[in-house]
């Protein structure tokens, strides 16, 4: 593990990736919303990547944003998108075949800039449909997994803060001894080595219509215990440690927006129930 700076980061100290590739051109969630890429989905009168990335230029810890899209053209077709691109504050990437390859270009493109002799910003990634995604989540994930002294971190919320936040909600979880969590959309490589991260998840995803490959990458002892749930949280991001070869560590988010990411119909109702919601507090 290379240890990072134990203290508050201040200025621009992350670079980030946004990644808004789709699967199939024909996604027929947008269609049925009336958009023509998922990331342009009208969340309470703006486009959803225009959110995301208006929060993460205002915010004072980022520095350079890379988006990576599978159709260039339609993002900055939308004038707030172009508006960032036109000063260089956001520049645009191509997706790759599958999400880790993506991950692993932005993270090349961003080391490849760097100036030689300048250590290696920290890169956060994040997708597209982070619609609820504000400088209060950026803030606390940061500052945590500075903390952590972890090569790589990983956002995540419980299942009991998201029940009680939104009863109603579907989420997808993963089951841990002592509770379930929902994915954060937010991963910091915070150093060289977290790159070997994206490379195992690479490898994964190359054998995904093989799973006993995908077994054996993990080892079928610490895939039992997880299916049996007699891992905690803390107990199986060692194991995904010592299987990866860097130090991975979960971030706990303390708000249930956090997990609400906009993939399919119901999240893109209740990010809009979300912001009319605040919108009343606001008046």
């Amino acid at each position: 593990m290379i240890p990072w700076l134990g203290r508050r980061l201040s200025g621009p100290s992350f670079d980030v990736l946004v990644l808004a590739g789709r699967r199939d051109a024909n996604d027929e969630f947008a269609q049925a919303a009336g958009a023509t890429h998922r990331a342009l989905l009208d969340i309470a009168g703006v486009p959803m990547l225009a959110r995301v990335l208006a929060t993460l230029d205002s915010h004072e810890q980022i520095g350079a944003i890379l988006l990576c899209s599978d159709a260039p053209d339609l993002m900055t077709d939308v004038p707030e998108v172009a508006e960032l691109v036109s000063r260089s504050k956001v520049r645009l990437l191509a997706t790759e075949s599958t999400p880790s390859l993506s991950v692993l270009a932005g993270i090349d493109t961003l080391a490849a800039e760097n100036p030689a002799g300048e250590s290696q910003n920290p890169v956060l990634v994040t997708t597209a449909d982070h619609a609820l995604l504000d400088h209060d989540m950026l803030d606390f994930f940061f500052d945590a997994a500075q903390s952590s002294g972890a090569d790589m971190a990983v956002g995540l919320v419980s299942e009991s803060l998201i029940a009680k936040r939104f009863p109603e909600a579907k989420r997808t979880y993963l089951p841990f001894r002592g509770g379930r969590y929902s994915g954060a959309n937010l991963f910091a490589f915070m150093n060289p080595a977290a790159r070997e991260v994206a490379v195992f998840w690479r490898n994964a995803e190359q054998h995904r219509k093989q799973p006993w490959r995908m077994v054996s990458a993990f080892g079928l002892g610490s895939l039992l215990l997880f299916l049996t749930r007699r891992l905690d949280l803390a107990g199986a991001f060692r194991r995904v440690s010592k299987i990866v070869g860097v130090e991975v560590a979960a971030i706990e988010m303390p708000t249930a927006e956090a997990a609400v990411d906009v993939d399919k119909l119901s999240d893109w109702k209740l990010a809009n129930e979300i912001y009319a919601e605040r919108a009343k507090v606001s008046e």
